[in-house]
C-alpha cells in the first residue's frame, strides 16, 4: 500500500467529493430544465416528477427565453448593469490596494488598531446600513452641529450605488490584499528602500504587480456581487426604468398578473447568469490563486 498517496487520490475521497458536487450542481440542473418547461407544465408538476414520467421531453419550449431576449429595455438593463459594476470594482479595488500596502510595509502609530476597525467593518451587516447611508447622501451628516457632510442628494444616480458598493468592499477588499501582500518577499521590498525608492514607486513597480492575482482575485469576488445584486441597486437606484440593472428588470418581467411566473424567472436568471459564469472561468486561476496567496508565505 502506498502511504505516500495523497487523500484526495483515494477512491473514498473520490466519492465523496463527486456526491458533494452532485448535490449541489441537482437544484442547478432542475433550475435550468424549469427555464425550458411550458408555463403549465411547471404549475402542475415538479421537474423531476417529469422526469421519471418521461414527460419532460414533451414539455421544452423556447418561448420562455424569446420573451425574456425581446423584452423592453433589456439591452438598457444590461448596460446600467455594467455602468455599475465597472466603477464599483475598479473605485474599491484602486483604495484597498493603497491601503494594503500601507498596512504591510509602512510603520506608522496605530497601524494596528486601524486594520483592527477595517476588520471590524467587515462584521456590520450591510441590510442595517442601507438606511443610514441613504440619509446621509440625502440630508448630509452634522456632527456637534457642525456639517461634516454636504446633501449631496445622488440617490436615484449611479453615484450613489459605486459610493455604496464602494463602502461595502473595502474592508474585504483591504483585508484580503494585505494578507496577500503580507506573503510577498520581503527581501525584494527592503531592496528597493536601500536602493532609494520611494514607498510610492516600490507600489508601482513592486507590490502592486507582484499582488496581480490577489487583484484578480478581489476583482472576480467583487465583480459577481455587484453584478448579482438586487438590494443594493433597488435602494439607491428606486424603480425608475431607465436604471434599472438586469437583476432588477427580471425580477419584474417575471411578475405574471396572478402571481409569480416561474417559467419566466427561471429563464431571466440563466440569461443573467451568462455574464457572471465568462468573468468567473475567465479569471477562474486567479481567483483561486490570489485567495491562498495570503496563505503562503514568499
Amino acid at each position: 500500500m502506498n502511504y505516500t498517496q495523497k487523500w484526495y487520490d483515494k477512491p473514498i475521497s473520490k466519492l465523496i467529493l463527486i456526491s458533494i458536487s452532485l448535490t449541489w450542481m441537482f437544484p442547478y440542473i432542475g433550475f435550468l430544465l424549469s427555464s425550458f418547461r411550458e408555463p403549465d407544465a411547471i404549475k402542475q408538476a415538479a421537474w423531476w416528477t417529469s422526469i421519471f414520467s418521461g414527460q419532460i421531453f414533451t414539455e421544452f419550449t423556447f418561448e420562455n427565453y424569446t420573451e425574456i431576449l425581446f423584452a423592453e429595455d433589456l439591452s438598457r438593463s444590461f448596460f446600467n448593469s455594467f455602468a455599475v459594476v465597472i466603477p464599483s470594482t475598479i473605485i474599491p479595488i484602486t483604495i484597498a490596494a493603497f491601503a494594503a500596502y500601507a498596512f504591510a510595509f509602512i510603520d506608522f502609530k496605530g497601524k494596528d488598531l486601524a486594520f483592527l476597525f477595517v476588520i471590524a467593518m467587515m462584521i456590520v451587516p450591510l441590510q442595517m446600513s442601507l438606511i443610514p447611508l441613504v440619509s446621509i447622501m440625502n440630508k448630509g451628516a452634522i456632527l456637534f452641529g457642525l456639517p461634516i457632510i454636504p446633501e449631496l442628494k445622488i440617490t436615484g444616480t449611479f453615484v450613489s450605488v459605486w459610493f455604496a458598493h464602494t463602502g461595502f468592499g473595502l474592508p474585504l477588499a483591504t483585508f484580503l490584499l494585505r494578507d496577500f501582500m503580507m506573503g510577498l518577499p520581503r527581501s525584494v521590498i527592503e531592496s528597493a528602500k536601500i536602493d532609494g525608492a520611494s514607498h510610492l514607486t516600490t507600489f508601482y513597480r513592486l507590490a502592486l504587480p507582484l499582488s496581480f492575482a490577489g487583484v484578480a482575485a478581489f476583482a472576480t469576488f467583487q465583480f459577481l456581487w455587484v453584478y448579482n445584486d438586487f438590494l443594493v441597486a433597488n435602494v439607491f437606484l428606486g424603480i425608475n426604468p431607465r436604471n434599472q440593472v438586469i437583476t432588477s428588470h427580471v425580477a419584474q418581467l417575471t411578475v405574471g398578473n396572478y402571481g409569480e411566473a416561474w417559467h419566466l424567472r427561471t429563464a431571466g436568471a440563466v440569461v443573467s447568469m451568462v455574464v457572471p459564469l465568462i468573468v468567473f472561468f475567465s479569471l477562474q486561476r486567479f481567483f483561486i490563486r490570489g485567495l491562498i496567496g495570503g496563505a503562503v508565505k514568499g
